[in-house]
């Protein structure tokens, strides 16, 4: 491609609203524009990054032995109220009518499109197993779309439905995917980790995130210092301790102290001259309209969507005034489990305390000395809080660390969550009846791309790994104007083209400088410079601009030897 012919306008300064590099860079490189809120348009340059990280995806999805399809973007209300997730997925969901007032919304994810058709069409057990993929848009209304394609709202996604027999099958399925997806990142040239994870609104029993390791990740993830456990921080779990004895005989008597305008974790320990350690905090919560009651130690944060796993809910948020007013008695800020008038669910960090701090359920009183055994009664305790970095690890004990990630791939073990609901079922070998056992599995395609920029870039621009970059070398003449330069160009250019090479050829009317600004910018990995000290020579300069590396090449020799470095690059890859 000649770069005077390809649509690509780079800029050089920063855009006011974009905060990630991945965003800075992309619009700076030319890859991508806003059209509005969420939703951007990829430019030539962007769109081939695309289809590379689509060509990897598609070759390991079939090696793995998916099958490609295409269903439709926008998808009718029937089916997911017949999943349930109508109601429960939320305002990301984009519902319309059309104009004979049907429903339908455009698809965030398609669960219930692929369970109608594979219900339709599967019906004995010898056409299971399947797992089928597609490639296509999917569309979240995000309250706060940013960063740029990281978190919009109009978006690429591969996403593939494995449908197996039974569990074993759809173990074996999980197995597949997990596997490809550790070679589609790795072929991306990306540091990533593949770390469990809540299953969220898509459901089911259990699934893994694959993270690409980047200091400006949204999410957390937790990992073992010392095994392979890593988890988000919304999974991570904490091991429950073991249970020490207690001296109930030494307990202090339970004391109501008059705390006026106490309310915060800080304020008690200052007030009461105690640690957070010593104080219980207990959350009121709303789980599916009903009051509980979370008890959890003062210097820990809890964790909702533990909450929420624990109770088997399907909808939770901290309680009113109203709620909170009528189980404890109290206003906000007061509220204790001694006495109080809901079911008490208690954080492991409580089961070896026998006495502590917490409110008092009146208005500017707390406890003190209150006991679980001897004053307020504990229905459960269960892993409720948010990990911290030094925690035991609970697969080994080690302590944990912290790392930031982005998400750009999901697998879930769904099981029959959605079979069930829809009635996806088939006859086995004696004829009789049973429900489908699911898979699911996604990977953002512009967040791939995104990543790949936040993982590798440098002040200049984009460091794209051979795998992912839109041309793999880009050759400039310093001075198109001068014959013996840009015919030197000119055959270097056909030379790399007929041997496969995707080349970039600078052949604008431009300051060298320029260029050179240019190619750094939006990140080809070769750059060969014609210039005419070393073509005197008969030679050619090549930049890396992984390492900065500069090497000469006579120019004879140029071609075969930059397809030699690209194909040593792509095997190191595994591209």
């Amino acid at each position: 491609m000649r770069y005077s012919e390809l649509f690509l306008p780079t800029g050089r300064e920063v855009p006011s609203d974009a905060e990630l590099a991945s965003h800075q860079l992309m619009i700076r490189a030319g890859m991508i524009r806003k059209l509005t809120s969420g939703i951007y348009s990829y430019l030539p340059l962007g769109y081939r990054v695309i289809r590379k990280v689509e060509q990897i995806v598609r070759e390991e999805m079939n090696r793995a032995g998916a099958q490609e399809l295409f269903m439709p973007m926008v998808q009718p209300a029937e089916l997911w109220r017949e999943s349930g997730r109508w109601v429960h997925y939320g305002r990301e969901l984009l519902r319309f009518r059309d104009r004979h007032e049907r429903e339908y919304c455009l698809g965030p994810t398609h669960e219930e499109v692929i369970t109608d058709l594979v219900r339709n069409e599967i019906k004995t057990y010898r056409q299971l197993p399947r797992n089928l993929y597609q490639i296509q848009t999917k569309f979240r209304d995000e309250i706060r779309p940013r960063f740029g394609v990281m978190r919009c709202r109009e978006f690429g996604m591969k996403d593939a439905y494995s449908f197996d027999a039974d569990e074993a099958g759809a173990e074996a399925s999980y197995r597949k995917m997990f596997e490809a997806y550790g070679r589609i990142f790795r072929r991306c040239g990306l540091d990533f980790r593949a770390v469990e994870a809540d299953s969220g609104s898509i459901g089911g029993s259990y699934s893994h995130e694959f993270m690409v390791m980047a200091d400006s990740g949204e999410d957390a993830v937790v990992f073992c210092t010392a095994c392979d456990y890593a988890a988000n921080l919304e999974k991570a779990e904490i091991a429950p301790p073991e249970k020490t004895p207690s001296d109930a005989g030494a307990r202090l008597p339970l004391e109501e102290v008059h705390t006026p305008g106490v309310r915060t974790i800080e304020e008690v320990c200052a007030f009461l001259a105690v640690t957070p350690q010593e104080v219980v905090k207990t959350l009121i919560f709303s789980a599916d309209g009903k009051p509980v009651a979370i008890l959890i130690r003062g210097d820990h944060e809890v964790n909702e969507i533990k909450v929420k796993n624990v109770l088997g809910c399907d909808e939770l948020e901290l309680a009113m005034d109203d709620m909170i007013l009528d189980v404890t008695g109290s206003p906000r800020g007061f509220a204790g489990a001694v006495g109080i008038r809901a079911r008490v669910i208690a954080d492991y960090s409580l089961i070896n305390m026998t006495s502590c701090v917490m409110g008092a359920n009146r208005e500017d009183y707390h406890l003190k000395n209150a006991s679980p055994e001897r004053d307020f009664s504990v229905s459960a305790y269960a892993d409720l809080r948010v990990v911290r970095a030094g925690d035991p690890c609970p697969r080994c004990a080690a302590p944990v660390r912290m790392a930031r990630g982005i998400e750009v791939g999901h697998v879930f073990k769904l099981g029959t969550k959605y079979s069930r609901a829809m009635r996806a079922v088939y006859l086995d070998a004696a004829g009789k009846e049973q429900t489908m056992v699911m898979g699911c599995y996604g990977i953002g395609i512009g967040r791939t791309v995104a990543a790949a920029i936040e993982q590798s870039h440098d002040d200049q621009g984009i460091v794209w790994p051979m795998t992912l970059a839109p041309y793999a070398v880009i050759i400039t003449p310093v001075n198109s104007n001068e014959e013996t330069l840009s015919r030197a160009a000119e055959s270097l250019y056909r030379a790399l083209s007929d041997r496969g090479v995707e080349v970039l050829l600078d052949d604008r009317d431009e300051r060298a400088g320029v260029k050179f600004k240019d190619a750094d910018l939006i990140g080809i990995p070769l750059r060969v410079t014609v210039g005419p000290k070393k073509l005197a020579e008969g030679r050619v300069e090549l930049r890396i601009r992984r390492t900065g590396e500069v090497r000469t090449l006579p120019l004879g020799e140029a071609a075969d030897g930059v397809s030699d470095l690209i194909r040593a690059e792509l095997e190191r890859i595994g591209g």
